[in-house]
């Protein structure tokens, strides 16, 4: 069984983190191989890169894992108990 808040957590800090090290990576490297385009078109209203944006995407970032935090654990919580953990696949 998952604990819904400890996965919560843990994503939000994940995709928080992979946030933070995408813009590092796209202010050190060239523009052709950023990844800003990718960042625009996952998180609304993000434009690479002010400070306003930049902080409102780690805050998309922080939900994003929350989201998927409070979802999956309870779904796989429910599958686990209908079909049992120790059944063999």
């Amino acid at each position: 069984m998952l604990n819904t808040k400890l996965i919560t957590w843990a994503l939000s800090l994940f995709t928080s983190l992979s946030y933070l090290l995408c813009v590092l990576y796209g202010l050190v490297t060239p523009e052709s191989v950023h990844m800003h385009q990718f960042l625009e078109i996952v998180l609304p209203a993000f434009e690479w890169i002010s400070v306003g944006h930049f902080f409102l995407g780690l805050a998309e970032s922080f939900l994003w894992g929350a989201y998927v935090g409070l979802v999956f654990p309870p779904i796989y919580n429910a599958l686990y108990r209908r079909w049992g953990g120790d059944a063999e696949a």
